[in-house]
């Protein structure tokens, strides 16, 4: 199998993933650029190895359930489920709105894991289609690039670009110069603030997770809600909260990667 591109594998494999669809052999070659012949040998190489299947009837290609099942035990084994989501569970009860995670991804961030803490009234759920965080129209992802020296930042956002402004709030960010402004009042403020800027009518606010000592970000927690209701003097009020989280994620974080730590011992040291 050494003659088989891994990159265009992945490729399909991203491509059938993205709303689990299944696709006809055309399509595939014609979204990824590649002949059909080549498509096919790739996607025969998918079946072989039992990462898709082809259906009997239409001939469409689709991914079989191996890659979720690799994706729930990685999962599980990374500790979110143990150790970070009670402390998520804690932060939304607290805050009574939605409370989400995101993990840095090289230079992106992904949504890993949420909880619900509203319970009446208006309920916000989000409806952004992909985990990735669109940086520059989140709190989540301007408080994380706020950790990151300015020519990093700039580059983390370019390389994915602002996008269509309409997908997102009517305040969203549409320049590298605005960018960069709300950067520098992110760092003075200690926390991410973004208002009908991801989605209209939403406000949130982040932390940015980073160990005590110092050193690069880990991840960010938020909690996003109705602006109608996260006004200005609730942000102030739960602002400390969502910093605590953060805090509080971070010390548990570097459990998790120590050399031959089993995944009882985390639980046990979580509890």
């Amino acid at each position: 199998m050494s003659h088989i591109p891994a990159e265009r594998c992945l490729d399909i494999i991203e491509l059938l993933a993205d709303g689990a669809v299944a696709m006809p052999l055309g399509e595939i070659a014609t979204r990824l650029e590649l002949a059909k012949s080549g498509a096919h040998r790739l996607l025969a190489t998918l079946v072989d190895l039992g990462w898709a299947e082809q259906d009997a009837e239409t001939g469409f290609y689709r991914l079989t359930m191996r890659l979720a099942i690799l994706g729930q035990r990685y999962f599980v084994a990374t500790g979110i489920p143990d150790i970070c989501q009670p402390l998520l569970d804690n932060l939304a009860r607290q805050s009574r709105e939605f409370v989400r995670l995101a993990v840095v991804d090289g230079s992106s961030l992904t949504w890993v894991a949420h909880a619900q803490g509203a319970t009446s009234g208006l309920l916000y759920q989000p409806t952004l289609s992909s985990n990735t965080v669109p940086l520059h129209a989140t709190a989540t992802g301007k408080v994380w690039l706020a950790t990151l020296a300015t020519e990093q930042a700039a580059e983390n956002v370019l390389r994915v670009g602002f996008g269509d402004a309409d997908k997102y709030g009517p305040n969203v960010i549409r320049s590298l110069d605005a960018l960069l402004q709300e950067l520098e009042a992110t760092k003075r403020r200690g926390y991410g603030l973004a208002v009908n800027e991801g989605e209209p009518g939403v406000s949130a606010i982040a932390a940015a997770i980073r160990p005590a000592g110092g050193g690069e970000a880990l991840g960010v927690v938020s909690v996003a809600g109705p602006s109608a209701r996260m006004t200005e003097t609730r942000v102030d009020e739960m602002a400390p909260l969502v910093m605590q989280a953060a805090a509080e994620l971070a010390s548990f974080w570097p459990l998790r990667k120590r050399s031959g730590q089993t995944g009882a011992t985390s639980r046990m040291i979580a509890a």
